[in-house]
């Protein structure tokens, strides 16, 4: 009997050992991981495509101040990357195929393309729409696709301001149907101002909102027009959908949720139209999924009103006609 027990003692020891050492490997291969320099692959031309490590991350330079990020449309898992343990982890369906769309518009009409940058990851695997931390989790291969991901959008950025004097980020996700069932067929324009805010009158939002506080600072601190205005008036990029018959929040027609679901806006749109340091508006755009990102069709259908409708709100707020740039 003791000889069993000396025996089984020794198993154990053994697996412990085994245990332990496969720890020690894992941790010495991730602290071994090394990564080329970000940037390595510039310069970005026009007309080309770039593409992070394993391709988790896609980078189409334009030729226009109009960036167009996807953070949430992604299809690959790969098991060097574990799932995410926390967060939302739904995928924003047919946003990838939209923003192609949209840049195929713009091409095929106009001879101009936006600026593209896309993850290919599924969310569970990363979120490029929050913060590292939460995003990647602690993942070395995740949070290297993080910082692909966002040192495109800012080589995108810089290459735009030394073109323009400003320019657009527009961060494209998608939202489903509400708890109950219903769907809400506006698409959601997320200026970093909460339902809550919007749900105000037009004379409370321009005496108490300060512009600071939204993501197209830009846009509202050089116009004459009043923030409520801006937000949802006849100028404003809700009121551009709604002439193309596609509805929106926050315009003319919708100008607040009333208590309704509503995403004003997540962290690209904080990090990329709220800091001073760049002439830089952000707008996070929420997406609905019938009749206008189902199908081909009527994702081919939305793209020729968005381009068009884009271009009248860009001149408008900045003088700049994209369909004339070089």
């Amino acid at each position: 009997m003791g000889g069993l027990k000396s025996y089984l003692y020794l198993l154990l020891l053994l697996a412990l050992f085994s245990c332990n050492k496969e720890i020690t490997q894992q941790n010495d291969e991730s602290n071994d991981v090394s990564f080329t320099e970000l940037g390595s692959d510039a310069p970005y031309l026009y007309g080309e495509t770039y593409y992070g490590r394993k391709s988790y991350v896609t980078y189409y330079p334009g030729n226009i101040p109009l960036i167009l990020s996807i953070p949430h449309g992604g299809d690959i898992s790969p098991p060097e990357i574990g799932n995410r343990s926390y967060g939302v982890t739904v995928t924003d369906s047919n946003t990838i195929e939209l923003g192609i769309a949209i840049r195929n518009y713009f091409y095929s009409n106009y001879n101009i393309r936006p600026y593209v940058i896309i993850n290919n990851l599924k969310r569970t695997k990363l979120d490029a729409n929050r913060e590292i931390i939460e995003a990647a989790q602690g993942n070395v291969f995740a949070e290297r696709a993080f910082d692909e991901f966002h040192f495109y959008i800012n080589s995108a950025r810089e290459e735009i301001l030394s073109k323009y004097s400003t320019g657009f980020l527009f961060d494209i996700h998608g939202h489903g149907a509400n708890p109950d069932g219903f769907y809400d067929i506006r698409t959601w324009i997320g200026y970093l101002l909460s339902g809550d805010q919007l749900d105000n009158s037009n004379s409370y939002i321009d005496q108490n909102i300060s512009i600071d506080n939204t993501s197209i600072f830009n846009i509202a601190n050089s116009s004459t027009e009043t923030l409520s205005e801006i937000l949802r008036g006849p100028n404003s990029l809700g009121s551009f959908f709604e002439n193309n018959l596609y509805t929106a929040l926050p315009s003319p027609n919708s100008p607040s949720p009333e208590g309704m679901k509503y995403f004003s806006g997540g962290y690209n749109t904080f990090l990329y139209g709220k800091d001073r340091n760049f002439n830089f508006n952000a707008i996070q755009l929420e997406f609905p999924f019938p009749d206008l990102r189902d199908t081909q069709q009527s994702r081919n259908t939305f793209a020729s009103a968005f381009v068009n409708l884009i271009q009248k709100y860009i001149q408008i707020h900045t003088g700049i006609d994209i369909f004339q740039t070089d």
